[in-house]
């Protein structure tokens, strides 16, 4: 069997191990660049438990625990260890001082919300291109270029990807683009794949231990903004927040941050903490996550296209989740079926199909920080 893999993200690589570990000859199509896009953006930052309840809980959970394996299989660091994970108030929603050193006194804890045991963090730029390098370790191919639409045979049997005006023969292909997987829907029938935007900063501040937050700020003009804090193991900051509702730009290395938002952002920072104040920021950045209306990722057969998989429209839980996902969707191309994660609730046929190029990637309705579906409008 030869998959092309469309999609150089955490869940096109996680597809890519999991493939190539069953002997599959794997093709993998990018055209920006390995974590050019919100696999290199995001926080990283994962939850065994959050999605309890949903039906993201076998999928988080399986993937929670694939996690801490592959950080000890595979020869890469991509910075994965355990953290205490708190939620709090801060700005003008602050009372008292905060029990952890490191904060300002404007940053009030309310409770402990995982520990090293259930929380967790990776540098996802470097998991996703550690998890890249060990398919190609395992005999997949990187290929650098644009993905355009799929041949088939005379019996409508697949007979390849198009890509830049050439074709890669493959018998399956896996659609695994983020949101730019909205492309796809000139050549397959998709549910519309939508885009939430998001704003971070990476500080330089080793002196911060591994503790995260996840904090409701009121800024002085009575606004208020829901700040996430992870500080990794290489002795930087990561933290996000400011989401908008901005078009999905044609390349996806070239996401820009929104007019005043990184300021902004800067701002929540420096009140959260002084370690994190604007001289220490080494990256100011922007990215889209791929959401889907009712809050659930697209993974499995794309109604209508034999041979097509599409895995994608993970949220906010695109790191997380991607391991479990590359695995089942390789046991479901090798095996027909899948071990540990019932795809089901996933299935793309759920939603009806609306996905074009020419559409309008604008999110609505993505998922929150504990797995509810919540409005983003």
């Amino acid at each position: 069997m030869k998959v092309v893999v469309c999609g150089g993200g955490a869940i096109g690589a996680a597809c890519a191990y999991f493939l190539s570990l069953r002997g599959v000859e794997v093709v993998v199509v990018e055209r920006a660049g390995v974590a050019c896009a919100a696999s290199g953006k995001s926080g990283g930052f994962l939850a065994r438990d959050w999605c309890d309840g949903s039906a993201l809980e076998p999928l988080a959970r399986r993937s929670f625990a694939l996690h801490e394996a592959l950080a000890r299989e595979i020869d890469a660091d991509w910075g994965y260890r355990g953290m205490t994970t708190y939620s709090g108030v801060s700005g003008q929603c602050g009372q008292g001082r905060a029990p952890l050193p490191w904060l300002s006194d404007a940053v009030s804890l309310q409770g402990r919300l995982g520990s090293p045991r259930t929380t967790a963090q990776v540098h996802p730029a470097r998991f996703t291109e550690g998890l890249m390098r060990a398919a190609q370790a395992a005999g997949a191919r990187l290929v650098t270029g644009e993905a355009t639409g799929l041949r088939r045979d005379a019996s409508g049997a697949m007979r390849g990807v198009m890509v830049d005006g050439d074709e890669i023969a493959a018998d399956r292909v896996v659609l695994a683009m983020g949101p730019w997987s909205i492309r796809a829907g000139d050549w397959v029938d998709l549910p519309e794949v939508h885009a939430l935007k998001g704003h971070s900063l990476v500080f330089d501040a080793p002196d911060v231990p591994a503790e995260a937050l996840f904090l409701e700020h009121r800024e002085r003009d009575g606004s208020v903004s829901s700040p996430e804090v992870f500080p990794r193991a290489d002795g930087t900051v990561y933290v996000c927040a400011i989401s908008s509702d901005a078009a999905l730009p044609e390349d996806p290395a070239g996401t820009d941050p929104d007019e005043g938002a990184i300021e902004r952002l800067e701002t929540i920072c420096h009140a959260i903490s002084p370690l994190l104040s604007p001289d220490r920021v080494i990256a100011r950045q922007a990215c889209h996550r791929p959401v889907m209306r009712d809050g659930l990722p697209l993974v499995g057969p794309v109604p209508g296209t034999a041979g097509a998989v599409v895995a994608t429209g993970h949220g906010v839980w695109g790191i997380l989740n991607a391991p479990a996902t590359g695995e089942a969707v390789a046991q479901m191309m090798t095996e027909g079926s899948t071990g540990a994660v019932d795809l089901r609730p996933f299935d793309p046929a759920r939603l009806p199909p609306g996905g074009s190029r020419g559409a309008r990637p604008a999110a609505r309705r993505t998922l929150g920080r504990y797995g509810e579906t919540v409005d983003r409008s």
